[in-house]
């Protein structure tokens, strides 16, 4: 990416601007670029010098190719306000292109002679002039433009191509100051670190943007789409050049990268309720249990299952979802201890038994009062295959169970009544290898009885069950046990696992953790960190369960960085 320019002043976009919509929609772009090896070394200080000089050797070809995008934008641009802005933009760039060496000396770099382009480069450059030329799909040969505002097009497709670059420099830069220790004045990237995240970066990149937005208000729905997939192709690009650094050295992730099958034994274990899905499961199956109900003056069959009406059914079930709530809240209030104490795994597995006895108590009053009754099993399965799992959620798993060198354990262990309904939600998306630990509602002929099969109810349920699986685990292998969850009732497994990954908001579990002395460091810092320990040999990059360390992710898409990378 090219030396920011001086800030030709900030200008900061609404926020339902095409550029900030862009941004947002297309996060996981952004979210791969942040945790791709290259940025996770660089951020560390590790980052070996050929490396850091080869990336900023391809400077010179950004900055040739944007100066060039740019006069061929401001030449399209048929607003005195927009030629001047883009003109801005373009001298901002040339005066950088003089600038290269002098800040290359300054990094500590030495003088970097310009080196040829690398493909991942050349890919990004040849993108950005191909569209400042008009070269795009659905638009005219330049040469058959017949009005300004043809041409006009033109310099908003070309901003959106080159926006996403700029917006996610400067997007990193931020990242990464805000993991720079004020103490620590040897960080061999800080130079770079806060040319991204300096002022005059930031301004010009919302410069950039507000350019963007400018030249698409007139634009069609159709251009605009046009405008969209150009965004989305440079982001795209952006993630190729990241991973294509050269990179010798040992890191920390993707975490499969070294994975051997026949040496290493991959566990991944999942919540379900919230970690998964969007929406809890228990409130599906009762409006499942409402909408098919029979209305209050309606007569039911003989030789069915006698049901609530769904005025009843709805009654019944505001009054136990608020009786939950109460006591849940009252539970985790009594298991706190007086004061903040130092981690220990036994004396929290101790106090979440009083959990364990409240979640029984809850199920048992779900049994007792019949809502689940009548329920028919063709109505959980279609519900189950429309329910709408978290981002990214659904890739992610497809990604790891279809990989046949990685050869994975997937296993989901959940609290949710009805283990048919995880089964069709998985199904729908090719993942039937995925291996289910749930309740199970009870059927007579395809009717729910309203009784539940208990299998995992409570956190020590699922301890129980995590460690049996682990113990069916050859000792013949390496395990790396990776748990993702939500709540309390995960505590016990994410700390148990070699990796534990917390997702979500929850914060009970964050109250429940932090006096226990649980400590939840947010991944991409953690990875910093542990990056920063990794031995030559590699040797210092143990992941190891129960050290009273959790790691949060905004999302499946940081989980699918970590494993997978790209």
């Amino acid at each position: 990416m090219a030396i920011p320019p001086k800030s030709v002043g900030a200008v900061i976009p609404t926020e339902d601007g095409l550029a900030s919509r862009f941004w947002i929609k297309f996060r996981r772009e952004s979210v791969l670029s942040l945790y791709s090896p290259f940025v996770i070394c660089l951020a560390s200080g590790s980052l070996e010098i050929d490396t850091f000089r080869h990336c900023i050797a391809q400077d010179v070809h950004f900055l040739k190719a944007f100066a060039q995008a740019y006069e061929l934008a401001e030449d399209c641009a048929d607003d005195d306000d927009a030629k001047l802005a883009i003109s801005k933009l373009r001298k901002g760039v040339l005066e950088a292109l003089k600038l290269h060496n002098s800040f290359v000396q300054e990094w500590g770099l030495g003088f970097v002679k310009e080196c040829p382009i690398n493909s991942a480069t050349l890919k990004y450059t040849e993108f950005v002039l191909a569209t400042a030329s008009g070269k795009v799909e659905g638009l005219k040969a330049p040469g058959k433009l017949d009005t300004p505002f043809e041409k006009t097009k033109i310099a908003a497709y070309t901003l959106g191509a080159m926006t996403p670059c700029m917006r996610l420099y400067a997007f990193l830069g931020k990242e990464l100051e805000a993991l720079l220790d004020p103490n620590e004045h040897d960080h061999p990237h800080k130079k770079w670190i806060r040319n991204y995240s300096s002022e005059g970066f930031q301004a010009t990149t919302l410069q950039t943007e507000d350019l963007l937005d400018k030249l698409s208000v007139s634009l069609t729905g159709e251009e605009l789409n046009i405008i969209e997939k150009l965004y989305h192709q440079a982001m795209k690009l952006e993630i190729e050049f990241f991973y294509a650094q050269t990179l010798t050295q040992p890191t920390v992730i993707p975490l499969t990268k070294e994975h051997d099958p026949a040496r290493d034994c991959l566990m991944i274990f999942s919540d379900f309720d919230l970690t998964c899905t969007v929406v809890d499961s228990s409130a599906i199956l009762a409006e499942i249990a409402i909408v098919t109900a029979p209305k209050s003056d309606q007569n039911q069959p003989e030789g069915q299952i006698t049901r609530m009406s769904s005025s009843e059914l709805r009654n019944t079930w505001g009054e136990l979802s608020q009786q939950y709530t109460e006591e849940y809240e009252q539970c985790i209030e009594s298991m706190l201890p007086s004061k903040k104490e130092e981690f220990n795994y036994e004396t929290l597995h101790t106090a979440l038994e009083k959990l364990s006895d409240f979640e029984k108590r809850a199920n048992s009053r779900v049994i007792e009062s019949g809502v689940l009754k009548g329920l028919n099993f063709e109505d959980i399965k279609r519900a189950g295959e429309r329910l709408i799992l978290q981002d990214g959620c659904t890739n992610f798993l497809q990604k790891i169970v279809k990989d046949e060198n990685l050869n994975a354990n997937v296993h989901l262990l959940s609290y949710c009544w009805c283990g048919d309904l995880i089964r069709a939600a998985f199904s729908s998306g090719g993942l039937d290898v995925v291996n289910i630990h749930a309740n199970e509602l009870s059927f007579q002929e395809s009717v729910s009885t309203g009784e539940i099969i208990m299998e995992v109810q409570s956190p020590i349920d699922k301890i129980e069950a995590f460690d049996k699986i682990i113990q069916g685990c050859s000792d013949d292998k390496r395990n790396l046990t990776v748990y993702i969850g939500d709540s309390v009732g995960d505590l016990l497994c994410l700390l148990k696992a070699d990796i534990g990954i917390v997702i979500g908001s929850s914060s009970s579990l964050r109250t429940v953790g932090d006096q226990y002395g649980v400590s939840f460091v947010p991944l991409f810092p953690g990875l910093v960190k542990k990056q920063k320990e990794y031995g030559a040999d590699g040797s210092c990059c143990i992941w190891k369960g129960q050290s009273g360390i959790l790691y949060t992710a905004s999302g499946w898409d940081d989980i699918h960085a970590l494993f997978l990378g790209h």
